[in-house]
């Protein structure tokens, strides 16, 4: 599986506002994709609260793909975990690591 490590800083004082802001563009942008599509990420979401012990997993719909998160994820099944991961792989699904969780990106 691809992966990639980025680097974000907070928002600070601004926290609440740009949390606001990035759920009301998730909801105008859930109009871009199909009811597949948002049942494959539903899937993901799933599964990965089955292999992580974590914070939250949530959905977010960009403009080009939905984005899975793990929020402060540790690994509970690592074995499980490798085989959804290959599985996703071979799906287009790209794993992402930050400072804040996993992110998948599905398309």
């Amino acid at each position: 599986m691809f992966e990639t490590e980025t680097q974000h800083k907070a928002a600070g004082n601004y926290a609440w506002f740009a949390a606001k802001d990035a759920r009301q563009r998730s909801l105008a942008n859930a109009s871009h994709f199909t009811d597949v599509q948002k049942a494959k990420a539903d899937r993901i979401k799933f599964a990965l609260e089955l292999v992580y012990y974590c914070e939250t997993v949530s959905i977010d719909y960009c403009k080009k793909w939905i984005r899975v998160k793990v929020h402060k994820p540790s690994v509970k099944d690592k074995k499980n975990l490798a085989i959804l991961e290959s599985d996703w792989n071979s799906k287009g699904v790209v794993k992402v690591a930050t400072d804040q969780g996993i992110i998948y990106r599905v398309v």
